[in-house]
């Protein structure tokens, strides 16, 4: 009978080890063939839905996507995510649409305008920057984002 038990115990250990190292395998992960510009799509797309399919997916990878220096700055993860959920930025949550517009871009960074309909129907305006990221590591040569300007309020869309 001890060894049943001990079968069930070990079963249960393997399933919760399998279910919590492949919790967050559907977050993409930064590679040098993505553009400064799918950086930002990625980043605003996963804000968009962002407790789909799990709560602050989202914002986990709005986190991927944030360069070392910007993780510093907003980290660890718990307060980037209070940040994220604060008045500030609130609005970038579950908005209704985006649109990205290019307004410069080099070979070390690149700044958009992005307008998003948040869920509360007003149009909100921020200045969104990615860099390359010239720190040694697994995000090297990888476009990553710096920085996201206090939003603008553009009004109603009503």
């Amino acid at each position: 009978m001890n060894k049943n038990y001990l079968k069930i115990f070990l079963f249960f250990i393997f399933f919760n080890f399998i279910i919590l190292s492949n919790s967050h395998s559907d977050v993409l992960k930064p590679n040098i063939n993505i553009s400064p510009k799918e950086v930002v799509k990625i980043q605003l797309n996963a804000l968009m839905k962002n407790d789909s399919p799990y709560k602050d997916r989202g914002i986990l990878q709005t986190w991927e996507f944030a360069h070392p220096n910007n993780q510093r700055y907003t980290g660890p993860i718990e307060r980037f995510k209070t940040m994220l959920k604060g008045d500030s930025f609130s609005m970038m949550l579950n908005h209704k649409e985006n649109k990205v517009v290019e307004i410069f871009k080099n070979d070390e960074v690149a700044t958009f305008e992005v307008t998003i309909l948040g869920s509360d129907k007003n149009y909100f305006k921020f200045k969104w920057q990615v860099e390359k990221n010239t720190i040694d590591g697994p995000t090297k040569d990888c476009w990553l984002t710096t920085a996201v300007s206090q939003p603008y309020n553009l009004g109603s869309s009503i």
